[in-house]
This record gives C-alpha cells, sequence and structure tokens, in this order.
C-alpha cells in the first residue's frame, strides 16, 4: 500500500459520509460501539487497496477525519474494529470491506459469494477471517451537481399516479434508441415521455432506483431482484440503469431524466425502501450496516439479539427510533430532493417507520420520530408524500393512521372494486364506500377527500390483463415451486385461463379491464393506474415477478393495444374536465356550498334502502354528483353502474344528459341521452349535463 496523502487531520461530524470541502475530503461515519474505524483507499477501477488510515476523531458517536489533497473520483471503504458477538448483537469484522450507507456513486456489484458474510460459513457463531476487499462493493466520491430545475407542484384534486419501472419501461420500446432503451436516459427520451403526456397522467411513481443486492437465493438461480426492494446504498442511483453513454454518470443521468419529466410537466416521485436493507436475516451478507454497528442500525430480537426483528419479511428491519439512524434516513430523503429535485416518495412498507420501541410493544404511531421529522423539515414538510401503510408485524396493518397530508395505498379499494365487478361479491354498500374515497378508514374530519391511493392493480401482483385473464397465480419461473405471491388474487379468468382465440372471452376481458379502469378514476381520492395496464401488457401469469428482468415485465409495446390507451386518454380527460370527478372535498348527502352532493339510487331512481345496500345480489346503481351553488360552468355527473351479467335499465334523473364514457365501448363521441337508457352488462358509464368530447 503506498502513501499519496497527508496524515488525516481530525475533521468534523456536521455532514456524514464523504464531502468535497476546499482542499481535501471530510469522512465520518456513525459507529457508535466500534472501537476503531479505518478508512480505505482504493485504485480507480476498485482492485486495488493503496491505504488505509484511521480516523483520527470520535464525537457524539460519529468517528470523522480530513484527508487533506483529497478530490472527487476517490474510491473508498471501511473498516471498522470492534468485538464479534452476536450473542450482543455485535457483528464486527475488520476482515470485511463495508460501503458507505452515505455512498451516493457505487462501483462494483455484489455477486452471493460467500466471502462478503461476516460469520464463517460452516460455523455462523464464528468470525470469518477472509479479505473481501478486491471484490467488495466502494464508494466514490463525488462533486454536487448543479441546481436542479424547478420541481412540479401537481393540485392534490387533480393528480393521477402512474406507477413504473425505469427499465421495464423502455426495454422493449421501438421508438427510444437501442442504446438508451431500460436507462434513465430511455425514459428521458421524447417518445417515451410523450406516451405519459398523451395519457394525461400528472405524476409518475418511479419504483426504486436506489443501489441495490440482490439475494444470493436469486442470483444462485440466474435472477435478479428486478423490482429493486434490496437496497445497500440509499442515496445512489442504481448504476444498473445508467446506459453508459460517454460523459454521464448514474447520477447526472438520472438527474437529466427529472429534469425531462419536470419539463413535460410532470410530478416525479420515488418509491423508497428504508425499511430494511439488502444484508437480509443473521445468515445474510455483511455488506454495509451490519458491519459498521450491527446493534444501531437494525431492530434485533429482544433477548436474543443475534437475530433480527422480520416486520418486512425481507430478514431485518431498520431502528428509526435511534436519532443517528434516523439522521441517516432524512439526510438520505433530503439528498433526492436537493440534488435531484424529486417531488416527493412512496413509502415502502412504511408502517415500519412508524413503529416505536420495546417499551411501547413496537406499536406503530402518527407521532412516531420519522413521522415527525418529516413533518417539521424545512425540505420535506411540503413534498408529497405516499405511505403503503402495512407490514407483516403485529398490528401491522393501519390503513388511514398516518398523518394529514400523506396519501396511503388503499387495498381495500383493489378488493371490493375486483370482487364487485369480477367475482359478483360484495354488497353496495361496500362499492359505495370505496367509490366515495373510503371515508371509513380516512377519518374525513382531519385528512382530505385525496388521502386514498385508489388503484386496481400495482407491481405487486396481477397486471390488469391477467386479472381478467387468470384464476391462478402462475409462479414457476421465480424458483418457489409457485409458493410465492398471493394466492387471493379475486381474479377471473372469463372461461379460459391464459391466452385464448375466444372472441367472446376477449371481448368480455377487455370490457371488464375498461370498467375497473374507469371505476378507479372516477372514484373519489387519488387514482393511481399501473404501467402497462394501458396497452394491455400481460406477465403471463406470474403475479410476484419482482425476480423476472425480461419480456414477463418489460411492457410489450410491439403488442400494444392503442385502443385501450386510447380509453384511458379518454378516461382522465373527463376527470380533469369536470371538477364534480375530482377530489376537492368529501361528498355530502346535502353539503355547504362549493362541496360535491352525492345522491345515490336504484336504477329506477329511487333512494336506496338499508336491504339494497346490504344485499349482496344487487350489481347495479346510480350516483349523481353535483356542486352545491356552483357557477354555471359545474357541469353535475352521473355514473352508472351495472357490474351484473345482464342489462340493466336506467331511468335519469331529470334534465339532458350528455354520455362521455362508456365502459362497454371504449374511446368515442359524446352521445346525448334519453330519459330510459339500458346499461350493458359489466359496464360503467359517465354522462354529465355539458358537452365533453367532440362529436
Amino acid at each position: 500500500m503506498g502513501v499519496s496523502f497527508m496524515l488525516l487531520q481530525t475533521g468534523h461530524t456536521r455532514t456524514l459520509g464523504a464531502t468535497l470541502q476546499v482542499g481535501g475530503v471530510n469522512f465520518a461515519l456513525a459507529a457508535p460501539h466500534a472501537d476503531a474505524v479505518e478508512l480505505c483507499l482504493f485504485s480507480a477501477d476498485g482492485r486495488h487497496e493503496t491505504e488505509r488510515l484511521f480516523l483520527p476523531g470520535k464525537t457524539d458517536g460519529i468517528w470523522h477525519g480530513f484527508l487533506p489533497g483529497a478530490q472527487a473520483g476517490l474510491v473508498y471503504g471501511w473498516r471498522v474494529h470492534g468485538p464479534w458477538a452476536p450473542e450482543r448483537g455485535q457483528r464486527f469484522n475488520p476482515a470485511k470491506l463495508l460501503l458507505d450507507p452515505y455512498a451516493r456513486e457505487v462501483l462494483g456489484s455484489y455477486l452471493g459469494q460467500d466471502i462478503h458474510q461476516g460469520h464463517d460459513p460452516a460455523h455462523p457463531d464464528q468470525r470469518d477471517r477472509r479479505d473481501n476487499a478486491t471484490e467488495a462493493l466502494k464508494a466514490r466520491v463525488v462533486a454536487d451537481l448543479p441546481v436542479p430545475l424547478p420541481g412540479v407542484r401537481v393540485a392534490p384534486q387533480q393528480r393521477v399516479l402512474y406507477e413504473l419501472h425505469i427499465k421495464g419501461f423502455t426495454a422493449l420500446h421501438p421508438d427510444v434508441p437501442l442504446a438508451l432503451r431500460g436507462s434513465y436516459a430511455g425514459l428521458a427520451h421524447p417518445a417515451a415521455i410523450a406516451h405519459l403526456q398523451a395519457l394525461g397522467i400528472t405524476t409518475v411513481c418511479l419504483m426504486p432506483v436506489a443501489q441495490r443486492a440482490d439475494e444470493a437465493r436469486l442470483l444462485d438461480l440466474g435472477l435478479s431482484n428486478y423490482w429493486g426492494y434490496s437496497p445497500i446504498a440509499w442515496s445512489a442511483p442504481e448504476q444498473r440503469y445508467w446506459s453508459g453513454t460517454e460523459g454521464t454518470s448514474p447520477r447526472s443521468e438520472f438527474r437529466h431524466l427529472v429534469d425531462a419529466l419536470h419539463q413535460a410537466g410532470l410530478e416525479v416521485i420515488l418509491d423508497v425502501v428504508y425499511n430494511h436493507t439488502a444484508e437480509t436475516d443473521a445468515l445474510g451478507p455483511t455488506l454495509s450496516l451490519r458491519g459498521i454497528d450491527n446493534a444501531l442500525y437494525y431492530q434485533l430480537e429482544p433477548g436474543k439479539p443475534a437475530q433480527y426483528l422480520n416486520w418486512t419479511g425481507c430478514g431485518n428491519c431498520l431502528n428509526l427510533n435511534q436519532p443517528l439512524v434516523l439522521r441517516t434516513v432524512m439526510d438520505s430523503l433530503r439528498l433526492w430532493v436537493q440534488d435531484f429535485g424529486v417531488d416527493g416518495f412512496r413509502f415502502d412498507l412504511a408502517t415500519v417507520l412508524g413503529r416505536g420501541t420495546q417499551d411501547t410493544q413496537y406499536r406503530f404511531a402518527s407521532s412516531a420520530p420519522f413521522l415527525m421529522a418529516v413533518a417539521q423539515d424545512p425540505v420535506l414538510r411540503d413534498k408529497l408524500m405516499v405511505a403503503e401503510p402495512w407490514d407483516i408485524g403485529p398490528g401491522g396493518y393501519q390503513l388511514g393512521q398516518f398523518p394529514e397530508g400523506w396519501l396511503e395505498w388503499n387495498d381495500k379499494f383493489r378488493d371490493t372494486q375486483r370482487a364487485f365487478w369480477l367475482c359478483q361479491q360484495e354488497n353496495l354498500g361496500k362499492l359505495a364506500q370505496c367509490l366515495a374515497g373510503s371515508s371509513d378508514a380516512f377519518d374525513p374530519q382531519r385528512r382530505g377527500a385525496h388521502s386514498s391511493v385508489n388503484f386496481v392493480t400495482a407491481h405487486d401482483g396481477f397486471t390488469l390483463a391477467d386479472l381478467v385473464s387468470f384464476n391462478e397465480r402462475h409462479n414457476l419461473a421465480n424458483g418457489e415451486h409457485n409458493r410465492d405471491g398471493h394466492g387471493h388474487n379475486l381474479s377471473y379468468d372469463h372461461g379460459a385461463e391464459g391466452a385464448t382465440d375466444a372472441p367472446a372471452i376477449l371481448d368480455w376481458r377487455l370490457r371488464d379491464k375498461r370498467a375497473l379502469l374507469a371505476a378507479t378514476v372516477f372514484s373519489l381520492g387519488t387514482p393511481m393506474l399501473l404501467a402497462g395496464d394501458d396497452i394491455g401488457h400481460s406477465q403471463k401469469g406470474n403475479n410476484n415477478a419482482y425476480c423476472q428482468d425480461n419480456a414477463t415485465t418489460w411492457l410489450n409495446w410491439p403488442d400494444a393495444d392503442l385502443g385501450l390507451c386510447a380509453f384511458v386518454a379518454q378516461l382522465l380527460q373527463a376527470r380533469r374536465a369536470r371538477p364534480a370527478l375530482q377530489a376537492r372535498s368529501w361528498w355530502q348527502g346535502d353539503g355547504m356550498v362549493g362541496a360535491v352532493q352525492a345522491r345515490w339510487t336504484t336504477p329506477e331512481g329511487l333512494a336506496l334502502s338499508d336491504a339494497c345496500w346490504n344485499e349482496g345480489r344487487v350489481r347495479a346503481l346510480a350516483l349523481h354528483l353535483h356542486i352545491a351553488g356552483a357557477a354555471v360552468d359545474a357541469a353535475d355527473c352521473l355514473l352508472l353502474l351495472n357490474a351484473a351479467r345482464q342489462p340493466q335499465v336506467f331511468q335519469l334523473p331529470s334534465g339532458h344528459w350528455i354520455r362521455h364514457i362508456d365502459s362497454s365501448a371504449g374511446a368515442g363521441p359524446d352521445q346525448l341521452l334519453g330519459r330510459t337508457e339500458t346499461v350493458p352488462p359489466g359496464c360503467l358509464w359517465l354522462a354529465s349535463s355539458q358537452p365533453l368530447f367532440n362529436a
């Protein structure tokens, strides 16, 4: 090892990680239980360790030092010294080079080798003495990016989310240059952005883009954690989505993507995973936090600290009740906003982030440290925050319990819509609750009408095409003998499992797809669509395609259903044009001026009785929406829903009604309706008192 730098100076703890300063780089690492920390420097390719320097300072649990003469591009890692005592939660092993949790650019790939295990593979209670530095992940010191372009802020009542995967969206897109497909630059290409704009969505929700480390089990099967829910560097854009274009880096290319989406008028939110890391369970690899300070960063089992609490199903949980761990997460969130300009976040398994300590039996609280920190943070408090409001721990289902201003994925909406339209289950009362924003879950006294994220499909589960084509999951390709993925899908194959040439079945499936899309877009709340559903993409029945980085998950643009795409665009156009369909306020029976009044009736135009609300065999109803005291240009809206498998005659309210949407027919012109109309089976109509589309 050569000596190319001066001895480390004391440095500071104002910033963690590696921070460029005048004259050098400040390094800081939170590891309060460690006995010593070494900064290890490497050649530019990361293959050769050139120097080891002990950090000279330790203040309030943070080790720190300043390296004069260091510049951007320097490659480094950590070796952390301390006791090997798994029975006390301590797993220090200086033979293992560790990735900085503050890494902003990562060098190398984790390939599942057992040399990265901190324990001896044959004797898990003993420390592994092999040095892994050559193969280990390393961080590269980077300079700050220029100030990002201004973000986009969509009015909450007009927001429409669109969940997509960076690679899958453009991997097969014929109008994106081959060299850019599947990359950040591919999604930033005008052809990709044009589709988003033509649809009329407002907000792109990007599946995880933070650097990940795939599970060794998947790597052994020749698979990967394609979805990205296995983070190892929360603040570094995944290098696998970089096009490799000369003069760019993963950071600059991702930043260009965000800027391009903003210039197109689109909001950008990131799906982030701060509930666990890729180090998995007690037999997993030692890549970063486990070797830095295991007992600080992770939730350990009370009385058995050699094991991890596992509310995620991924082997470990982060301990956000520790101030230094909370600081790490908050710094990462601020970095995505300040360096890259993102407009908000969707939090995977967000209940984990709100759990308390052992003293509170780890109960979830809306006043948990993380949630309170976000609420007061000047960088984050005005950003869009979306929770996946559950985990697999005790009391893990927390729909409706997140703080004011947050949005939450509403799986009750998903299941009720599927059951009502596809399975001829659920009653009108439960359907109406979902259509009306799920006020039973989201307290109208403290939450806005946009709080519920309404969806029938997401990355996790069947695509829309598969929801109407399969009764059973078909996940054999995942290597788990078809045991993975949810077994209760509320799906319906319409008489043939999977692909078919039968015209009647294909037509029926298409009609049900359009009805589910219309119900999602016109319900009170914030609609969310899954990328690919708008063009009819199928995963061939795989409802847990997290490890399928192939044509299973890459959107099938060559066979895109352009008619379905036009129908989705028309749905969103209708929603934009009609204030009564937007989440401006909770629907009222006889509300205040400006509030949306909702009148629910039978197809005959009569008020629904208790028996009708609770009778599971009744499959049709009408909903009349009127803005009280509204100006002339705020049209009334009329929704006619018939989920039965036979036509239904409706008596329309008095006045002139113009139909904009007929889910049985797809996109089409406005049509003037009569006083009595017959709605086809499995169909939703939208009408209003004013024209909308050109005839």
